[in-house]
């Protein structure tokens, strides 16, 4: 089966025009390899997969006919992603929420004097 078809057979992708863009992209390399979106995929290989900035780690157990539902995509590959991975991901929303809370847009003119008073402190 192709790449890009099996990747949207096990829900990773929500259409098989997404994955395929993802593979010319270079986010899904297959053995260690980078693919393309036609190389076939057989039971054995090791997928890596770059989405939402996350690398997982794939094994393909098996084939599907077509596309499974979510409580079935266990059957068809196991997921060897590293939990540090996810803890990553987790720092990163915890960064942005902390530099600005979403929805405040930008600095006001109070924000904007604060920082200049910060850098002029800085530079002295």
């Amino acid at each position: 089966m192709r790449i890009d078809k099996y990747l949207w057979c096990i829900r990773y992708y929500k259409t098989r025009n997404m994955a395929t863009e993802a593979i010319k992209k270079g986010h899904v390399s297959i053995n260690g390899q980078t693919a393309k979106p036609s190389r076939d995929v057989y039971a054995g290989d090791e997928l890596s997969v770059r989405k939402d900035q996350i690398n997982y780690k794939l094994q393909v157990l098996d084939i599907p006919q077509n596309r499974v539902g979510a409580k079935l995509v266990d059957m068809y590959r196991k997921d060897t992603t590293p939990a540090e991975a996810f803890e990553h991901l987790e720092l990163l929303k915890l960064a942005k929420e902390h530099y600005r809370a979403k929805g405040q847009g930008r600095p006001t003119k109070k924000d904007r004097r604060d920082i200049d008073d910060y850098l002029v402190e800085e530079g002295k």
